[in-house]
């Protein structure tokens, strides 16, 4: 039976056509292959420049809340009256947060939704 396939085949002269054609196919999937590995490699590129940059900015945070807190009990007189408007401050900001969320979550996805469009065309 094999012989017979092999035979039609060649006297239809498809034989070539289904040769080029499967090496058609497993070039493509190995196109895919290089492709994937290389977003891969670019999302974890970014993923690591993001946690760098996430990190540097907690610590500037937390040594800038530490100093303005000293700058304001120098100011008042006080060893602990500037860590409390400091933690005031971040505990408003925190309930503007709270509050607006919904509003805040909205505009981030249209925002990101209107990126990957513009990255697509």
């Amino acid at each position: 039976m094999d012989k017979l396939s092999e035979t039609i085949l060649k006297f239809l002269r498809l034989d070539n056509f289904v040769q080029n054609l499967t090496g058609y196919v497993e070039d493509r999937i190995e196109l895919m292959k290089l492709e994937i590995r290389e977003d891969v490699a670019k999302a974890v590129a970014r993923g690591m420049v993001m946690i760098a940059l996430f990190f540097m900015v907690f610590l500037f945070l937390i040594f800038f809340s530490i100093g303005l807190a000293h700058f304001f009990n120098q100011y008042f007189t006080s060893s602990y009256a500037g860590f409390w408007i400091v933690a005031g401050i971040y505990g408003v900001t925190f309930l503007l947060l709270l509050i607006f969320r919904k509003s805040i979550n909205h505009f981030f996805e249209k925002e990101l939704s209107d990126m990957i469009k513009r990255k697509e065309k």
